[in-house]
């Protein structure tokens, strides 16, 4: 069957554009109609689908991690030197054989490395569900171009909320697969203990199709229950807090105590994923000083500092957190609040979004740390505001997520008519 979504898919200009590093050519190469903040390389489509299928009449934006055959991955870093491809990641491979076309390659936070949406090289595109608000990110070229109706799928990854952020920040359904279930060829990493590939679309159908298509190994029968951590909501915004524990009524699910030490679990995941990213990343940056903005350039510079015996202290800590998790969500569904904050506003000093990452890092790593399938579900807004409610499952029941998640935005979504 074809993909059938809620909008179709908008203009963006007919010329191609590639960014190689610094090239000038490329430059000249631009459309007035292709928006830097949001494309890396565009087409119509860039690359066609190499043969029909489940996503004919699907059209996909790919984070510039993934390696697209003919086009080098820039990582969102403009004198990052990269040469051509010369295959196609797994994952776009597998969509392409799967009947969708790629229409382009989208910007990215530098090298993966925030959620806030911005690049300090190419800017920060503009949030179509909250045009004064952050997109959110490192997914946010991809996120942007499907909630603004150019693409029906944004291909992402997300290693500590990537996807999970600008989902909720754009009105978006987004999930972030299990850990290792898609494989990595071909996916620029950031942190391998972490990085996971997950997708954005406007509507759980789509969703669902594209899951289809990835993941089509059977998965457990048994129906999970919903559950709820009232202290694990209460690290969000009290807005944000209370309306997940409002859903979660709604919803029966049952009260739980994760008894997560989320703070000591937190600063334990950022100092194993600033070593990896290092260990991928340093030797490039140290070599090319001011090639990052700011925001990105501390958090490499926090990253240089980690040592292996801080490290392997942190491991053991993630160990014991993750194995408490899987435990903990055996045949269960845990609901919460995607984000701890709204989407700041855009104009947001840089140690109040430091602020914000923060506390929303400590709903976001559980998923990370244990490496489990989560999905962000937009639900009321508030003040205008987009919303995002997440589900976190077991490890390998990623499409039967997909289809609770469905059902619990219907449940929410009749009872709030």
């Amino acid at each position: 069957m074809n993909v059938r979504c809620a909008c179709g898919t908008a203009d963006i200009g007919e010329s191609a554009a590639v960014h190689h590093g610094s090239d000038s050519a490329c430059d000249t190469a631009h459309s007035a109609a292709i928006d830097d903040t949001v494309w890396r390389a565009v087409g119509t489509p860039l690359v066609a689908a190499t043969r029909p299928g489940v996503l004919t009449g699907c059209t996909v934006a790919v984070k510039d991690l993934y390696a697209v055959a003919g086009f080098a991955i820039g990582a969102g870093v403009r004198d990052y030197p990269a040469q051509p491809q010369i295959a196609h990641s797994a994952v776009v491979a597998a969509l392409l054989d799967n009947g969708a076309d790629i229409t382009g390659i989208t910007q990215t936070d530098e090298f993966a490395y925030s959620i806030t949406g911005s690049n300090g090289r190419y800017g920060m595109p503009v949030n179509p569900a909250a045009p004064e608000r952050v997109p959110g990110g490192s997914s946010s070229g991809s996120a942007v171009a499907v909630a603004a109706g150019q693409v029906h799928v944004g291909l992402g990854t997300d290693t500590a909320g990537s996807i999970r952020v600008p989902g909720a920040y754009q009105g978006l359904w987004g999930i972030r697969a299990t850990r290792g279930r898609l494989g990595p060829q071909g996916l620029l990493p950031l942190a391998q203990s972490f990085d996971a590939v997950g997708w954005l679309t406007r509507d759980p159908h789509t969703l669902a199709s594209v899951a289809e298509c990835l993941m089509p190994q059977p998965e457990p029968t048994a129906r999970a229950q919903l559950v709820v951590d009232p202290a694990l909501c209460a690290l969000a915004h009290p807005a944000l807090a209370q309306a997940a524990l409002s859903a979660a009524r709604r919803l029966n699910a049952a009260p739980i105590d994760l008894a997560a030490d989320i703070e000591h679990w937190s600063q334990a995941f950022r100092a194993v994923q600033a070593r990896e990213a290092w260990a991928n990343h340093g030797a490039w940056i140290t070599a090319h000083p001011g090639a990052l903005e700011p925001e990105v350039a501390q958090r490499f510079s926090y990253a240089s500092t980690i040592t292996a015996a801080e490290t392997q202290a942190a491991r053991a800590v993630l160990a014991v957190a993750s194995a408490q998790l899987r435990a903990a969500l055996t045949e269960r569904i845990l609901v919460l609040p995607t984000t701890a904050t709204l989407p700041p506003p855009r104009d947001t000093p840089a140690a109040a979004l430091e602020t914000g990452r923060a506390r929303t890092l400590q709903l976001t790593c559980p998923a990370s740390i244990a490496g489990l399938p989560a999905i962000t579900v937009p639900v009321r807004r508030i003040d205008g505001i987009p919303v995002g409610l997440c589900f976190l499952g077991a490890p390998g029941t990623d499409r039967s997520l997909i289809d609770r998640a469905g059902e619990a935005s219907e449940i929410l979504t009749s009872q709030a008519l």
